[in-house]
């Protein structure tokens, strides 16, 4: 489940994703009303894990030394 300030869904990476395939990721990322540094991280994420790389994350810290 996105956080409700989210820029994008999954679907909507998804659909970034396929727009990114033949054309810019600046161009893509202006239609979509983001910037070009989120549309990369998407794009990256797919490219190193895949259709999982495009599922939320967990914010809490992997871990906490001084806990």
């Amino acid at each position: 489940m996105t956080h409700r300030n989210a820029p994008l869904t999954v679907e909507g990476r998804r659909r970034l994703i396929e727009r990114c395939q033949s054309r810019p990721i600046a161009h893509v990322a202006a239609e979509m009303g983001i910037s070009r540094q989120c549309a990369s991280k998407w794009v990256n994420r797919y490219r190193k894990y895949g259709d999982l790389g495009l599922q939320d994350r967990s914010s809490a810290p992997k871990h906490q030394p001084t806990a």
